[in-house]
């Protein structure tokens, strides 16, 4: 993704990295292997795809975290 296009600000800046791996893990589990660069002929089907898959893995991972405190 090009820089000049990030609008959305990371609580943790820090996160980024982390962040960028999960959505091109997520992206190759749903058959994008080259999701880097530019995605203008990426349908926003598949692209929302992406990002909605990404939200169930935090959720996933916080549900875990959550279950392994108590």
């Amino acid at each position: 993704m090009a820089a000049g296009q990030r609008r959305n600000t990371l609580v943790v800046s820090q996160a980024r990295q982390a962040i960028d791996q999960l959505k091109y893990e997520t992206a190759a589990e749903i058959g994008l292997p080259n999701y880097q660069g530019y995605l203008g002929d990426v349908p926003s089907r598949l692209n929302g795809a992406v990002g909605g898959n990404m939200v169930r893995k935090m959720i996933q991972a916080y549900e875990q975290s959550r279950a392994t405190q108590s």
